[in-house]
């Protein structure tokens, strides 16, 4: 923006005002300066100064003058560009905003819907948990009547074999077993008095084994508990006994389930055997005392007996 007038007609009005008349050299002194050249010099200074000042208020309001226009044209400039980043982003927001609709229109329909299966499924699961837990007792109390039950039935079998003995290792060329022919058996096996009264006798109902193999075992039933206490008691003090060909040994018929009980001890009672002034027996159905000095201590877990076997 140009400068103001009034300021140029001021400085135009300040160069052009006359100087005083000057004085004569001679009445003044010869010392003594012209009073024309005291008059003038103030006078020329300050054009000058003023002149500087308007050039400088000039500056100012130009650059006001081009700062102003340039801020106009910069937001001019960035208001376009705002307004279309503006309608960009608008339209693209716009779509998202559309999408994001029909998705949550889309989950919502889906919700309802498994809303709807929830509220079908929650009776019926609710009564189905009531028969789980129904049931779930039911089982518990027929587990226990299940171990009742079979403990009963171990007993039972245990009894019903209380007068039958095993006879291991007699040969199959031996001929027919009976009970006449073990109770002749027995009797000279055991060196008994009379020939025990043997109510049945018969081999175990494995395969015949081929020539060669490990015959297979005789059972016979004793009429007299008695007698089968004493053949057995007989059996502990000598293992072996040598009958014609063949070394026969007689064990209690026990049943498979304390069989298997019993067997589970068998390593233990092998290392047993090596330990010194250790005495040690297996009880029925399936228990291992341990003796040393004058404690003892009784076992119906292998692995218990194992841990404490370590210990000796």
């Amino acid at each position: 923006m140009p400068p103001k007038s009034r300021n140029v007609n001021n400085l135009a009005t300040t160069q052009t005002r006359p100087s005083p008349p000057a004085t004569s050299p001679q009445t003044s002194g010869a010392t003594t300066p012209p009073r024309s050249a005291l008059a003038i010099a103030p006078s020329s200074e300050k054009p000058a100064d003023f002149s500087s000042t308007a050039t400088a208020d000039f500056k100012a309001e130009l650059l006001a003058a081009l700062r102003t226009e340039m801020v106009g044209i910069f937001k001019t400039e960035l208001e376009m560009a705002m307004t279309n980043n503006f309608s960009q982003i608008k339209s693209e927001l716009q779509s998202v905003k559309s999408e994001l609709n029909a998705n949550i229109a889309a989950i919502r329909s889906e919700v309802d819907v498994l809303k709807m299966t929830v509220n079908d499924m929650e009776s019926p699961l609710s009564s189905c948990t009531d028969d789980v837990d129904s049931l779930k007792s039911k089982v518990d109390k027929l587990s226990a009547q299940l171990v009742t039950l079979e403990n009963k039935c171990e007993d039972l079998e245990a009894r019903s074999r209380r007068n039958n003995i095993r006879i291991i290792g007699l040969s199959e060329e031996h001929g027919t077993v009976d009970a006449a022919t073990v109770s002749i058996l027995l009797k000279n096996a055991r060196d008994l008095g009379k020939e025990p009264v043997v109510d049945r006798a018969h081999r175990s109902l494995q395969p015949k084994p081929k020539p060669g193999e490990r015959p297979r075992p005789i059972i016979a039933r004793l009429h007299y508990y008695a007698d089968c206490v004493d053949i057995l008691r007989r059996a502990r003090a000598q293992r072996w006994i040598k009958v014609n060909d063949s070394s026969i040994s007689i064990f209690p018929d026990l049943t498979a389930r304390t069989a298997k009980a019993r067997a589970a001890f068998n390593n233990i009672r092998r290392q047993l055997r090596d330990i010194p002034n250790i005495k040690f027996g297996l009880l029925y159905p399936a228990r291992l005392r341990i003796t040393r000095g004058n404690v003892t201590r009784e076992f119906t877990s292998p692995d218990e007996a194992a841990a404490f076997v370590k210990t000796l």
